[in-house]
This record gives structure tokens, sequence and C-alpha cells, in this order.
């Protein structure tokens, strides 16, 4: 019999989309088919691939209006949000712009006897394993440098997303990129470790849980494949008592709770310089009663159901645990909180370090909050963290904010903002967020391999 992945809709339960995986051996025939034209793809000018690239990605903005309210259907994210398209351009964009410099020579030195040089060739099949959270935004990441750089790739999209890869696929086809140098597929979790495990890709990028990176890392063990990973977070946001504090607020309960808290980089934990303390928490409360909880293709909904009832009861547990522990909670249970995956945001004081709410990924709408009374506090708790991927700093004193971002384990600093990630900038972690990097220049090099010329010129 064969299996199938099924996504069920967060809004009412119903089976959203269902697709059958691919066998080993119809698995085996994709890779086979995406490695042999990879050459041909590589060969193409640098320009050609860049253009076949973007009229993908636009293709993908002109289903738009279709993926909108499916992304709602899917994962719950409301539609008066409007998708992903900007995000997923913008990066898409800028990739393309720095190609041509990013994967430049690089001259080491030439004279009458010898020319010297680093050239950036591409790895060959790239497999990409994308996240169902922000399934579009995520995906390009790789997708668009990996395809712009002369590799070919494979995609592999979260179940919680499922049709998110062949709307992808659709798109860049369309375009004119050729079936087999982008190609979407429907894998299980044997059938994915078996192909790493068999060397069947050069590379691999996985967005998720550590359990996901981990069970990667297990099967490329001895391949020499490299991985790029990025895993959880418990991001930490850090208000200095000369901050903005409404824009603090503002930024950082946005931060903790948009897209029901189902962000890579959401601010899952916030210290608060002692003196601003009630403040922030009264302005923050006030916030998060303004939510409207509800059916996300209702255009009246600000913040939806989890994507699934399992992420929301581990949620729920997390709260309740804090609870039980003597933290306090400052949100009254909302009417349209349904006991599964339509959860009341919640925001947390009197929490510690001793409750997983504020050491375990939560990866939904919850906040603890902790009064500091220094910069010294603040980061030793900023620190204490299995995880390190963003950390958001608030205070009008820029010189103060690059001494403490030099002291925080994290892969991005920010500075009065929060939960954005800029494709100038690499996008990386460090402890069990994971390794690696995208976006950025740094990202066209983890898609290629360095490959040197020393050449001796024939003289009379």
């Amino acid at each position: 019999m064969t299996k199938t992945l099924q996504c069920i809709s967060p809004i009412d339960g119903s089976v959203f989309a269902e697709r059958p995986v691919l066998t080993p051996d119809e698995a085996r025939a994709a890779t086979a088919r995406g490695k042999a034209a990879q050459a041909a793809w590589a060969a193409r000018p640098l320009q050609e691939r860049i253009d076949l690239v973007m009229a993908g990605v636009a293709a993908v903005g002109d289903m738009n209006d279709v993926i909108v309210p499916e992304l709602a259907g899917m994962m719950g994210r409301p539609v008066r949000y409007g998708g992903e398209f900007g995000g997923f351009n913008e990066r898409a964009s800028y990739m393309a712009e720095i190609a041509e410099r990013a994967l430049a020579d690089i001259e080491v030195g030439e004279d009458a006897t010898f020319k010297r040089y680093i050239k950036r060739v591409p790895l060959g099949l790239v497999f990409v394993v994308a996240p169902w959270n922000y399934p579009y935004m995520t995906a390009i990441n790789t997708v668009a440098p990996a395809l712009i750089a002369g590799n070919t790739v494979m995609l592999k999209h979260a179940t919680q997303t499922l049709v998110v890869g062949e709307r992808m696929a659709k798109a860049f086809h369309s375009a004119g990129i050729p079936e087999d140098v982008f190609q979407n597929v429907f894998l299980d979790h044997d059938t994915t470790s078996v192909l790493i495990s068999e060397n069947a890709f050069d590379f691999v990028n996985f967005t998720g849980s550590v359990g996901g990176g981990q069970a990667m890392e297990r099967a490329a063990a001895g391949t020499f494949t490299g991985v790029g990973l990025e895993l959880g977070g418990k991001d930490p946001g850090y208000v200095m008592e000369d901050a903005d504090l409404d824009a603090a607020v503002a930024t950082l309960i946005d931060a903790a709770m948009f897209n029901s808290g189902q962000c890579c980089c959401g601010i899952e934990r916030i210290y608060v310089h002692e003196s601003l303390f009630d403040a922030f928490i009264e302005k923050a409360v006030a916030v998060v009663n303004g939510y409207k909880l509800g059916n996300p293709l209702d255009a009246e909904t600000t913040i939806g159901p989890m994507a699934n009832v399992r992420f929301a009861t581990e949620v729920r547990a997390q709260i309740d645990e804090a609870l039980a522990m003597g933290a306090k909670a400052h949100i009254d249970t909302f009417a349209e909180d349904d006991g599964a995956a339509y959860l009341t945001p919640q925001i947390l004081t009197n929490v510690t370090h001793d409750m997983r709410v504020m050491r375990d990924e939560s990866f939904g709408p919850v906040v603890g909050i902790m009064p500091v009374k220094d910069d010294e506090e603040a980061i030793a708790l900023m620190n204490d963290s299995d995880f390190g991927l963003t950390a958001s700093l608030w205070t009008s004193d820029l010189d103060r904010a690059e001494r403490v971002g030099d002291r925080i384990e994290t892969g991005t600093v920010f500075l009065n903002r929060a939960d954005y990630l800029d494709p100038g900038l690499c996008w990386t972690g460090c402890k069990q967020t994971g390794r690696g990097g995208g976006l950025s220049v740094i990202g066209y090099h983890n898609l290629t391999r360095p490959k040197s010329y020393h050449l001796k010129k024939v003289t009379q």
C-alpha cells in the first residue's frame, strides 16, 4: 500500500491536502536525474540562470491571490497579512543582485610566469528540507542562490505545508527552469535518511527541530556530505533603561506573538531593566488583549490557530508547568480558545530559568518577562540557553549595544528591532540552533566550493 502524507488544516481539523510519497527507488531515480542535469545547468551563463530564477520568483508572485488563503488553510496564518511574497522576492532579488561579485574569481596574482586564482564552483545537487512556518521565505533562502550558483535543487517541504513545493515547482518550470534542475518531491523520513546515507546529495540544507537536525547528521555520517542546519531558538530581548519603551513593547510583543509565535527568530523571553519593568508589562498586556483570535480566513482575525494541535499542546504544557511553579499569567483565556489549535496568547511574569517556558523552545504565542538590574545580569540570562539565533537589544546608545552584543552567544544581534531577516547579512546561529549560514555573500560560499588554479605559463 502506498504511503501518503496528509496536511491537516488547523482551521477545522479537516484534511487539506494528501500526497503519495516516492518509493526509495523512485527517489533514487529523481536524485539521479538531478545530478545528471547539473553540468548543463551550470554551463549556462550566470545572467541566464539569474533571469530564469527571477522569472520563477515573479511567477510565484502571480499566484499570490491563491497562495494567501492556501497558507491560512495549511498552517493558520491570517489572510490579513498578505502572505510571504514581499520577503520571498526581497531575498531572491538581493541574492540575484550580488551573485556576480559573490561568485567572482578570487584573483591571487598574475605575472609573466604564473596565473593564480580561486573559482567558486557549484556543489552539485542540493537537497532543501524546508519548514512550514514561513514555507516560501525559508525555502527561497537556499533555492534561489543554489540555482543561481549552478546547482540543481531537490525540495522536500514539510507535510504541514504540503502544496508549497508544488507551487514553487510549477512557477519555476513555467519560467523555463528545466524540471530536472528544480524538483519538488514527497518523501517520508525513512527514505530521506536512506538517500542522505547513500550520498545521493552534494549538500543538505535543513530547517527544523533539533531532533530533525540530529537525524540529518546521523544519516550523513561518513558520507562527507555538507549539512547546513537551522534548528531551535529561544531568542531574547533586552530592554535597557534608556530604551524607547513604546517602540520596544510594540516590536518585541509583535515578535513574540506574530504568526501565533511560530517564527524562527521570534522573541521567546524578554529581560527588562527594573526601572521600566512595570510599565513594560502594563503596555504589553494591553497590546495582547487587543488581539482577535479566530479563523485565519476572516479578515478581522489578527492571530490565528497554531499550525497543529500537538504544537498548541506543548505550549499549554509549558504554560501550565510554569504556573504550577509560581509564574503569573496576565492574559485571561480568550473566548475563542478551544483547548486545541486555537490558543490564547500569553504573557508570564514571576518566571525563572528553572521553568521550561524559559529554556525549551516554545514556538507559540507565549513570552516570559523578567526584570534585570543591569547589563551583566541581562547578558548572563541571555546566554543561559542551549540556543543562539538572534538577540534584540533596546537602547539609544549604539556603542553600548555593540559592547553588549559582542558578549551575547547568538547568530544575529538586533538593535531597536527584532524578528527580521536581512538578506545582506548571514543568517546563522550557534549552539543547538545549528551551523552554517544562509543568504549574503556567505550563503553563496556555503553553496559552492573553492577550486584553485595554479597555472604556469609556457614562455619562450
